[in-house]
């Protein structure tokens, strides 16, 4: 009879000290009232060991929940397998005075078998209860575990989808946004408010009074050269011809701006031009003074030529090497004469001919060989030598105050300085730069000239085609 019972599997009730037990039984012990469970799990969770044994005396209650190997009884017998599990109480089975023994094997089971299910103990013992009070137990197949363990119904809506249109469709999107606009709208209506409620502060470097509009505009020549040439801040300037350019100078040399004081002045702007060309404070420093940059001054027997030495002095006084080459002629005039002797007690080098001029390539070249009075000295002999020396020595060039020509110049420039206000210069990829040279606002309102100084805080500006 007891071995009727192996391979069934039962939930067994020891109380809260001990816990509910599930497992396979795998021997019924008639004489020592002890029952065996293999596989067996403690409160759901699987023992460590393959096997635990139970006396009855510690058996609170026991349940049945998938019996094998029950022969069947004949019919009218009122017994066979029951539908559900059953339960059998503790107090009606052999007492002993045995403990629970528990058998420990070297071996573990894999942890794939998955747990036991405990049916529910309430609706359980109901059933029981009922079907042994109507004397009638149903007959029919085992419930499942998942039944079981989670009831009936709990799969009853997954095979329906969610109709995600149909429940946008509910959503009345543009009632709701037209509300959230109209808590916006009130709120920004209200930070506005607050905004002009609240005193507005300035910066110290703000005007308080509104700035009038900006006039860009604020040269007017009465003649024009022809072109204009707008600053980096775009103020616009305007070119004037040579001859008005002429005048400019001779009015302001009237009013005690003298060649000498003009020179001196052209001579300071461009070799502060030049030092910055050559790399400024990156190239002239006390650690770099073993690679000095080379300057290489062609000038010629006028007024241009006298500017260039004028620069050629400066650049010497800041420790850059410089060579001039001036030919030799047998009447200059006085102002270049001063001028070279002048430049003579600096540490510059002056040269006569173009093969006294260095063959490696100098950091810059700066070109004063042409004359707005004399274009003649272009078909001279020394000046095709200077011209051909500078466009083949590699080396950029500074044109100063370079005239006016229809065709390009001789000596190909890549800066161009000009003095006051600029000529119309030719069409070249040169770039051109405008030179303060001091001369008064009513000067220019004597030659009918509207004259705003477009230099700002320099000396030195460049200028861009307008």
């Amino acid at each position: 009879m007891a071995a009727d019972w192996l391979g069934s599997v039962v939930s067994i009730n020891c109380g809260a000290t001990l816990g509910v037990y599930q497992g396979e039984v795998s021997s019924v012990d008639r004489t020592g009232q002890t029952i065996s469970l293999k596989q067996p799990y403690h409160n759901g969770v699987r023992c460590p060991v393959p096997e635990v044994t139970f006396s009855a005396m510690d058996i609170k209650e026991l349940k049945f929940l998938d019996i094998h190997n029950r022969a069947p009884s004949k019919a009218g017998s009122g017994e066979g397998n029951p539908a559900e599990p059953s339960s059998v109480s503790g107090g009606q089975q052999v007492q002993s005075n045995r403990t629970t023994q528990t058998h420990a094997a070297n071996s573990r089971f894999p942890s794939s078998s998955a747990p036991i299910s405990i049916p529910h103990r309430g609706a359980s013992n109901s059933r029981g209860m009922a079907e042994r009070r109507n004397g009638v137990r149903t007959r029919g197949p085992v419930r499942s575990k998942d039944d079981e363990c989670f009831g009936d119904g709990t799969n009853e809506n997954l095979d329906t989808d969610f109709d995600f249109e149909g429940n946008l469709a509910l959503f009345d999107k543009a009632a709701v946004f037209s509300q959230i606009d109209g808590i916006s709208d009130h709120r920004d209506q209200h930070h506005s408010t607050q905004v002009e409620q609240k005193a507005q502060s300035y910066r110290h470097d703000e005007n308080i009074l509104q700035a009038k509009p900006v006039i860009y505009r604020q040269i007017t020549v009465p003649q024009s050269g022809g072109k204009e040439y707008c600053t980096d801040s775009g103020l616009v300037v305007p070119s004037i011809p040579y001859r008005l350019h002429k005048r400019l100078l001779e009015a302001a040399e009237r009013w005690g701006l003298s060649p000498e004081r003009r020179l001196e002045t052209i001579g300071v702007c461009s070799s502060q031009m030049a030092l910055s060309l050559l790399g400024g404070p990156n190239r002239l420093t006390p650690k770099n003074a073993h690679q000095r940059p080379s300057v290489v001054l062609l000038c010629g027997p006028h007024i241009q030529g006298a500017q260039g030495i004028s620069c050629g002095r400066h650049l010497a006084n800041h420790e850059v090497e410089v060579i001039l080459l001036l030919p030799s002629f047998a009447r200059m005039e006085e102002v270049l004469t001063r001028e070279v002797c002048l430049y003579g007690r600096t540490s510059g080098l002056q040269v006569a001919d173009v093969r006294d001029l260095p063959e490696s390539p100098v950091d810059l070249v700066i070109n004063c060989l042409d004359s707005h009075e004399n274009p003649q000295l272009r078909d001279q002999n020394w000046y095709q030598s200077a011209a051909d020396w500078a466009n083949g020595n590699r080396a950029p060039v500074l044109s100063i105050d370079p005239p006016v020509r229809e065709r390009p110049q001789t000596v190909e420039a890549k800066w161009t300085l000009s003095l006051g206000l600029p000529l119309a210069a030719a069409e070249d990829e040169s770039r051109l730069y405008l030179c303060d040279i001091g001369i008064p606002r009513l000067v220019y309102s004597e030659l009918g000239i509207n004259y705003h100084s477009p230099f700002g805080c320099k000396f030195v500006i460049p200028l861009h085609p307008a």
